[in-house]
């Protein structure tokens, strides 16, 4: 089983382009609220992306057949800036 979780922080998502079967769809799954988190794993040719709470609670999940996904994308909210990067 592969999981990959992103870093906690309202605004990141993930993107997910589909083939729909001649045409591709997108999917965001997004963290709406601070403290949730977006996880993606792949389990038995089924990719999975979650939106989670604190507490482990599942807001929202989409599931794909692994075999149709064309690209998953990470898109992290932008972090400020801590000072050693200055």
């Amino acid at each position: 089983m592969h999981r990959e979780i992103m870093e906690t922080m309202k605004g990141d998502r993930v993107e997910i382009v589909v083939d729909a079967g001649g045409e591709t769809r997108t999917y965001e799954i997004s963290a709406t609220r601070a403290g949730r988190r977006v996880e993606v794993s792949i389990v038995r040719n089924v990719v999975t992306v979650s939106e989670v709470t604190r507490g482990g609670s599942l807001v929202r999940t989409a599931r794909f057949m692994a075999n149709r996904v064309l690209a998953l994308v990470e898109h992290p909210a932008p972090r400020p800036a801590t000072p050693d990067e200055d």
